[in-house]
């Protein structure tokens, strides 16, 4: 009871010091409910361990259950939010599971209230009471379960992502709250392997409780826990270390409570279990201590001589985390990490040159929010002549002993976190001689100072970093002349073909004054018009597909029918025969609309290739589990050489008056429906393409019966 009631205070104690602070936000929110609902749910469970009667204890376990049903709506929130920049992306993103996680315990407490528990049993080894538990009191902890594993992923997810400073200002509340949880995990596991609440697990919870809030406590004292922004890599999901605990634990903790069953139980257990769960904290704040793994890499060097860095290690390790950055933030954000973890240095920070070599940018930090780094840029005129000073030479600069005007600039952009964190450090990024930015690092964990050989590591890093940086901006700068060359080769072919089309109009109006009286005339230069007026819109579209995104919007729809609406607005002529062979398909989740005008383009192709006297076949048919839309003709054919290297590119043709735009229309429309084009082709003996979409569902559909489906030209 006493440990039981300690540890509600405590917790209430810690919500109310939460409330009574400024600038309110979801973990905070979170935060207080959370601590007030496990301050309840502790002071329960001891007085349910106290009770004189078996009647009390059943309606004090009754309502402790209640209480833990509401732990995953304010707990599975926090772990989601708290410390994370991301927070609203990973709510728009998962928002429908954590709502089913936190309102499923809801609703089976409530809706099963009176059915939760059975009969009490008297546990005379333990001298204590067991609840068993119905149903749905089986079901409500399994739900309890699931969520203390959740929210114990989404805690690793932002610790594992929290580097330097951040990681230090969060450890101690993860690890809290994450103690708590994973004996919640351990309790509900118990729950449900010997399928009754053991009372005299209570104390385990207050413990876990009590040590939870001391370490939180000691994480409410550091500032600004609440506002650190940590960005989780989505990589990072599909490696969580607590997945593969959990569910090792939940199969050693079967056989070990199966065993002491069968032997009678143990009165010392639970002494046992407390004991190895204050083991495992001290153990857990020893090995995430920054401080205890400096002194043991010293311990290490000095007495087996082992050298300060393993060089070999260290540029594999900084090459494979730099050399597939392919944007500067990303490689600005792998640098920082590399260094903080390398230097056991808590605040690094890179700040790139503008391209006028007049400001600094902000790059990236583990210690700096993009938003809060604004804070710090000074005026142009001061940042001008720090940018010129570090330009004239490519050693490490120690700011805190630089009397400069310059350093006072750069002593601006670093903030020190720990009056004790050792001398701050400027390593100028140069390329040739050329500074493409500064990184600066300080708050060096137990404040040790930079040795020779810590300067020459990163005096070489610096230059590697610039390479990096120089080779991104080299590559964005190809890319762009690349766009630029491109549109200058399709203004060409626009100017080109708007050449022709007001050619064409240029001559209708010097002949309209003839012959204008002349209702033929009128009547054909109305069509003329018409037909030039719809060849410039249909030219402009398939230019505006190049430089914008192609949405689609697609629907289960019959293949062949859309082949057959296409294929109506096609005059082929009586010159052209057109053979169609539509089997029956199953549906096809496709943009129609997208469909059509890739038919269209297919046709137009064949007909073209095929001239006069040529054969068209279009037929449809299944292969394996797509749908497969084949265009055949006996035309010109093509090279193997053009197939491969121009035929799906922008502005490459054989046609003379063509502007090479309708085959790579064709395939990004095919690819953003989820399917493919392929090609075969022999010149001079024709030319065979065939789309293969993904089948939808397995019903299948007959070919409409508006046209004959046999052979027909």
């Amino acid at each position: 009871m006493i440990l039981g009631v300690c540890s509600g205070l405590l917790a209430v104690l810690l919500a109310l010091a939460a409330f009574f602070r400024t600038h309110w936000s979801v973990p905070r929110t979170c935060f207080v409910a959370g601590m007030g609902l496990l301050a309840a749910d502790s002071m329960l469970g001891a007085l349910a361990a106290d009770a004189l009667r078996p009647d009390q204890a059943v309606g004090w376990v009754r309502w402790k259950l209640v209480t833990l049903s509401l732990l995953p709506a304010v707990w599975l929130p926090f772990s989601l939010s708290y410390a994370r920049g991301s927070d609203r992306q990973w709510f728009a993103r998962w928002r429908i599971w954590p709502a089913l996680v936190c309102l499923a315990p809801i609703a089976v407490s409530l809706l099963f209230f009176g059915r939760l528990l059975g009969p009490i049993l008297q546990k005379e080894t333990f001298g204590q009471w067991a609840v068993s538990l119905n149903a749905p009191g089986l079901a409500l902890s399994l739900l309890v379960l699931v969520s203390a594993i959740l929210i114990l992923m989404n805690l690793e997810f932002t610790f594992r992502a929290a580097v330097g400073t951040m990681r230090w200002r969060i450890k101690f509340m993860i690890l809290g709250v994450g103690l708590v949880f994973v004996v919640h995990a351990y309790t509900c596991s118990e729950t449900l392997l010997f399928r009754a609440v053991d009372l005299s697990l209570q104390g385990v919870n207050s413990g876990a409780l009590l040590l939870g809030c001391l370490l939180v406590g000691r994480s409410l004292m550091r500032m600004g826990h609440f506002e650190v922004d940590v960005y989780p890599s989505q990589a990072v999901l599909h490696s969580s270390l607590t997945v593969l605990l959990a569910g090792a634990y939940l199969m050693a903790v079967g056989v070990f409570a199966k065993g002491v069953a069968v032997l009678g139980g143990d009165f010392t257990l639970q002494i046992r279990v407390f004991l190895g769960l204050v083991s495992l904290v001290v153990l857990a704040i020893l090995l995430l201590s920054d401080r205890v793994r400096l002194h043991i890499r010293r311990f290490i060097s000095r007495h087996f001589q082992r050298p300060q860095f393993d060089y070999r290690t260290l540029w594999k390790t900084f090459t494979e985390g730099t050399v597939r950055r392919l944007e500067q933030t990303d490689l600005c954000n792998a640098i920082v990490k590399l260094i903080s973890a390398t230097f056991q240095t808590l605040s690094v920070t890179i700040w790139l040159v503008d391209e006028l070599k007049e400001r600094l940018l902000f790059g990236a930090s583990t210690s700096l929010s993009p938003e809060s780094a604004g804070r710090f840029v000074d005026d142009t005129a001061a940042a001008a002549s720090a940018i010129k000073a570090l330009s004239e030479g490519h050693r490490p600069v120690d700011l805190d002993g630089a009397r400069e005007s310059w350093a006072a600039v750069i002593r601006r952009l670093h903030p020190e976190e720990f009056r004790k964190g050792g001398n701050r450090l400027a390593v100028p990024l140069m390329a040739g001689e050329e500074l493409l930015g500064v990184m600066l690092l300080g708050d060096r964990v137990g404040g040790v100072s930079f040795s020779m050989q810590d300067l020459d590591v990163l005096t070489s890093i610096g230059e590697q970093a610039a390479a990096s940086l120089l080779n991104i901006r080299l590559s964005q700068s190809l890319a762009h002349a690349k766009q630029l060359e491109a549109f200058q080769a399709m203004s060409a072919f626009f100017v080109h073909d708007l050449k022709n089309a007001t050619s064409t109009l240029s001559l209708m109006l010097k002949n309209l004054p003839v012959h204008f009286a002349d209702p033929n005339f009128r009547e054909d230069a109305l069509r003329g018009i018409g037909r030039t007026v719809t060849y410039l819109n249909d030219l402009i579209d398939r230019l505006g597909l190049i430089r914008r995104e192609l949405t689609i919007q697609p629907v289960a729809c019959d293949l062949n029918a859309v082949v057959l609406e296409a294929l109506t607005c096609l005059d082929g002529g009586p010159e052209i025969e057109l053979v169609k062979e539509l089997r029956p398909l199953p549906r096809v989740m496709v943009d129609p609309a997208q469909m059509r005008t890739v038919v269209t383009n297919l046709a137009l192709n064949a007909r073209d290739a095929s001239g006069l006297g040529g054969r068209i076949t279009v037929s449809t048919s299944r292969q394996n589990n797509h749908v497969v839309l084949s265009f055949a003709d006996n035309g010109c054919g093509m090279s193997p050489e053009f197939v491969r290297d121009s035929l799906f590119r922008p502005f490459t043709t054989t046609k003379k008056n063509g502007i090479g735009i309708g085959m790579f229309q064709c395939r990004i429309m095919v690819e953003a429906n989820r399917g493919r084009i392929e090609v075969a082709s022999q010149p001079g003996k024709g030319t065979t393409f065939r789309v293969l979409i993904p089948a939808h569902g397995n019903s299948e559909l007959k070919p409409p019966t508006t046209r004959p489906p046999a052979k027909t030209s």
